[in-house]
């Protein structure tokens, strides 16, 4: 298993944590910072997922006319994390 630390821009939540197993599976998905309740969810939802659909899934969700949101870092998250 492999761990990435993401800094997100654009968002409350200040950093993204998760790691990726040897099939591209998530686990452990933790957000530091930004609204704790809801992100902790997506952890939960996400748990076991393929990445790469994870990521397809997320992209291009916004927060209040950011042009982004803690879910679409996420998904750019595991997009640079999918292609190291």
């Amino acid at each position: 298993m492999k761990h990435y630390t993401y800094y997100p821009t654009g968002v409350c939540s200040a950093q993204i944590d998760f790691d990726l197993d040897e099939n591209n599976r998530l686990h452990h998905v933790r957000y530091t910072g930004g609204c704790n309740g809801n992100l902790k969810a997506i952890g939960k939802l996400v748990e076991g997922q393929e990445a790469g659909h994870i990521a397809t899934l997320l992209k291009g969700n916004d927060c209040g006319g950011r042009g982004t949101s803690c879910a679409d870092q996420l998904a750019q998250a595991l997009q640079e994390a999918i292609k190291k």
